[in-house]
């Protein structure tokens, strides 16, 4: 099965590559024997941004670019077998973020160094700028798009209105629309996206690819109590999901995955394309987690597997 990104004509398995591990919790060749893996798994969207991994102590930012880019450099012939994905707007430090005409020119060129790449098939906003008129941002990717530095462009973190609004402009000024959204959205963190935002891709022909797909590894079910969360990376963030609403959402997929022989990482992700998502991002730090993920592309929950979820997790 394949998925569109929207309009632009690309396809890809529903399933990307999260690339914010990528020399982070995963090594460059960790990184590199997982991206192989994923590719000869009949897999092509990868997912990064240049922020990432700015927040760990001693990066600077651009660090899962550039395995990327090294990965890439290192296996001739793979570029076209694969969907690269990169987002520009959050803060780079010394005043470098946005999206200005002028710093998206400067911030595409940083991108493509990295990727060791002459294109970025997917390029996305990785958040709204509201200091910035969406026409000038529109019209520097319009240029980006003409240079043939950028194939298509998406959106990410952005609110009903104003996404609303730069489809808007985008028609009537002839300009490229965003052909993707990535916004946070799993079976436990639903309302940001449901409704007025998920109409609105569905009205617009918009190819959703969620980030946090499996709310910070809650939603595989290895964080059951407050425990399980002690000397994990992510554990923190999982913490807070701990309580009667995300242990009903643990219950049901545990009844799902039993009548699958499935995991609940893979029952996560299947809700997600059963709700229209075109391809959910997730990401592995070993074979084992990134076969599991593969795996997920396979899973077909049925309609009554869905609502039972959804009853869950309202």
């Amino acid at each position: 099965m394949l998925s569109s990104l929207g309009r632009s004509g690309i396809q890809v398995r529903p399933l990307a590559f999260g690339g914010n591990v990528f020399g982070w919790t995963a090594d460059a060749a960790t990184s590199q024997r997982l991206l192989d893996a994923f590719v000869a798994g009949g897999f092509s969207l990868i997912d990064t941004a240049d922020v990432y991994s700015r927040w760990i102590p001693g990066h600077v930012g651009g660090e899962s670019e550039t395995v990327i880019g090294g990965w890439l450099q290192q296996r001739p012939g793979v570029r076209d077998k694969v969907v690269i994905a990169t987002k520009l707007g959050m803060d780079m430090g010394e005043g470098r973020q946005g999206l200005s005409r002028a710093y998206m020119m400067q911030a595409v060129d940083r991108s493509l160094q990295r990727l060791k790449t002459d294109y970025i098939d997917l390029y996305q906003a990785h958040r709204d700028d509201p200091n910035t008129p969406l026409e000038e941002t529109l019209s520097a990717f319009a240029e980006l798009i003409k240079a043939g530095k950028v194939r298509a462009i998406g959106a990410s973190n952005y609110s009903a209105p104003r996404l609303a609004e730069a489809l808007k402009i985008s028609a009537e000024k002839g300009l490229p629309r965003y052909e993707t959204l990535q916004p946070e959205y799993n079976l436990y963190s639903r309302a940001g996206f449901e409704g007025e935002l998920q109409a609105l891709c569905a009205r617009e022909g918009i190819g959703v690819i969620p980030y946090f797909s499996l709310a910070s590894g809650f939603l595989t079910g290895k964080y059951r109590s407050e425990k399980d969360t002690e000397g994990r990376a992510r554990g923190g963030m999982a913490k807070g999901m701990i309580n009667p609403r995300g242990l009903a959402i643990l219950s049901a997929m545990d009844q799902v995955a039993a009548a699958h022989s499935a995991t609940l990482a893979q029952v996560a992700l299947a809700w997600l394309v059963a709700k229209g998502v075109a391809a959910p991002i997730a990401s592995a730090t070993s074979l084992d987690q990134l076969n599991e993920l593969m795996g997920a592309a396979d899973l077909r929950l049925t309609a009554d597997e869905v609502v039972q979820l959804d009853k869950a997790s309202a």
